[in-house]
């Protein structure tokens, strides 16, 4: 599969072109920085072009990823020079404009799908993520792309061009301009942030890497999307209304009508059982983990590092709130908490059976002539440690005693300490090691 990614060298296009990639397609990205370009394309293993069109005009599917505000003339550059049965598809956080573009300048034969990917490029896989599809016509791609998409666990959303817009401002438009305003607020009012959260419930500090998850996003990309989407300056408006409304009942000292204003709109975010479950699952989820490594500090793990990618296996020698320390192949490796995440038993035990060289071994034991030799193997595969076992022979001689078999085993294991396991389970079922 041909695919060309308009602006792959950054960002979410960048993102998509080498997820595309790993799925097979071959890929050509786009760029205006050819020196960048080439680099890039080059570590990723795609090709590289400076030139839209002939990138574009070569695929059989085009995805546009340029910054919002230049979506429409690349789109009217490209959408002409596309071959018969291609796919057009953008990945904008606005969908109004450039869908009627692409629409209007995509040749009789090739098919539009405007997308609004709802998430960035820092997540690792598709899972769970929310994608808005906005097709105007469904075509042959349509179903192809519904497919592949929830076969990688992609939650879509399907809906106009306008809904979408409506719902970003307030999505998007309304919370990015929230929290950068107290993001803005704090920084303006010299608050040492890492000193705040000692005074603060977990809450407050899980809302803090919230607000920093926004601001930390491309500046750029966030003031395009407050002005590129008609509906915000009204969202704006509403929202600076709001807050002086609620300060003048603060400054007048009018309890009755601040207590309704609060009561009424949390009435109107509906069921806040609901929320309080999920907000309460998430405070949890990062007590629990926490936890989990106080409770291991001198036993083995394996750490994720969130953005890399890279997993990190050793023993935890130390935990402090904001870093933790392994003995990883005798070296010490501090790794920053807030990056990392911790590999559960199945998990841990997975990445070692694809990374780490497994060793083969054969055990014999003697047991009584009832015992069941296949269901002891599937004891022994259960094990942690052991990737595989088998039945390699069952012996009846003269010796081994009246009334008793020989089964001799062969598991595979990741290390040697798995060969104890074995053998004191085997010697639990009352057997005699040979």
């Amino acid at each position: 599969m041909q695919v060309a990614v308009i602006g792959g060298t950054r960002g979410l296009g960048n993102w998509i072109a080498n997820f595309l990639q790993k799925k097979g397609c071959q890929v050509t990205i786009t760029g205006r920085n050819s020196l960048m370009g080439e680099a890039i394309a080059t570590k990723m293993k795609l090709s590289y072009t400076s030139d839209n069109v002939k990138a574009a005009s070569q695929a059989e599917i085009v995805i546009v990823a340029v910054p919002i505000e230049i979506t429409p003339q690349t789109i009217k550059e490209i959408a002409p020079h596309l071959q018969e049965g291609a796919l057009l598809v953008d990945v904008t956080s606005v969908k109004e404009l450039p869908a009627k573009i692409m629409h209007q300048h995509a040749p009789e034969g090739v098919e539009v799908l405007p997308t609004h990917p709802m998430f960035g490029p820092r997540i690792r896989s598709l899972e769970g993520q929310v994608i808005v599809f906005t097709p105007q016509i469904k075509g042959k791609w349509y179903p192809k792309v519904l497919k592949f998409l929830e076969l990688e666990q992609a939650r879509i959303l399907e809906t106009t061009p306008e809904r979408h817009d409506r719902m970003m401002s307030i999505v998007q438009g309304l919370t990015h301009f929230a929290y950068i305003s107290i993001a803005r607020t704090i920084e303006r009012m010299k608050v040492d942030v890492k000193d705040s959260r000692k005074f603060a419930s977990p809450i407050y500090s899980l809302m803090l890497d919230m607000i920093a998850r926004i601001v930390a996003q491309n500046p750029y990309l966030c003031y395009s999307i407050q002005t590129q989407n008609r509906y915000i300056p009204e969202v704006h408006e509403i929202f600076l209304e709001t807050f002086n409304d609620l300060k003048s009942m603060i400054d007048q000292e009018n309890q009755d009508d601040f207590v309704k204003a609060m009561s009424s709109a949390a009435k109107n975010l509906n069921d806040l059982e609901a929320s309080l479950g999920r907000s309460d699952k998430a405070i949890s989820a990062l007590n629990a983990e926490v936890t989990h490594l106080k409770n291991s500090v001198g036993i083995e793990v394996g750490l994720r590092h969130m953005y890399s990618g890279k997993v990190h296996l050793g023993v935890l020698e130390s935990l402090s709130p904001d870093f933790v320390i392994i003995n990883e192949n005798n070296k010490t490796v501090k790794l920053k908490l807030s990056n990392i995440e911790v590999l559960g038993a199945e998990e841990l035990q997975a990445w070692k059976t694809t990374n780490l060289p497994l060793k083969t071994f054969d055990v014999s034991v003697v047991l009584p002539e009832s015992s069941q030799p296949e269901i002891i193997s599937i004891t022994i595969n259960s094990l942690e440690g052991v990737v595989t076992s088998e039945v390699k022979d069952v012996y009846h001689g003269s010796q081994i005693p009246e009334g008793f078999q020989s089964i001799t085993f062969t598991y595979q294991v990741i290390s040697t300490e798995s060969r104890k396991k074995i053998e004191d389970l085997l010697t639990g079922f009352g057997g005699i090691i040979r």
